[in-house]
Parts: structure tokens; sequence; C-alpha cells
């Protein structure tokens, strides 16, 4: 299963309990070199609530970097 694919599954919102998200991936520059060459190394997922539109932010590497098992566990941690 894909990461997006979980999120959407597990997702409920912390703050109005709504259970439908939109998840935006962003790349953004460092600093030092990869500033001055305009290189989008650091990746986040932005998920938002449709309800309320409240955003968290989760970094797919950390995520990513956890077993199958583990991601569940994760994922179970952050969405309830």
């Amino acid at each position: 299963m894909k990461l997006e694919d979980a999120i959407h599954e597990k997702f409920k919102c912390v703050k109005c309990s709504g259970n439908i998200c939109y998840i935006k991936e962003v790349a953004m520059t460092g600093t030092g070199l990869s500033k001055l060459f305009d290189i989008q190394n650091n990746h986040y997922l932005f998920v938002s609530c449709q309800n309320c539109g409240y955003v968290e932010v989760y970094n797919p590497r950390v995520l990513e970097g956890k077993s199958r098992g583990q991601l569940g566990t994760v994922l179970d941690l952050l969405f309830g």
C-alpha cells in the first residue's frame, strides 16, 4: 500500500474528527549549495482536513523508513 493511501485510510482530524483529507506533496530547498542551485531536496506531505482545513506536515522519508507493521502503528498513533 502506498503511503498516501495508508494516510487516506487512517486519517482522522484531531480538531474536528473529520475523516476525509487532501494530501499535497511539497518540495523545498535546503540551505547552502542546495539553496544556491535551487535543488528541491526536502519533501514533505501536507495533510489537510477537507472539513475544517486543519493541516499537519509529515516527512515521508521518516514514515517510509518504517517497516509495514510499524507504519500502521505510526499512522494509528498520528490519526487515532
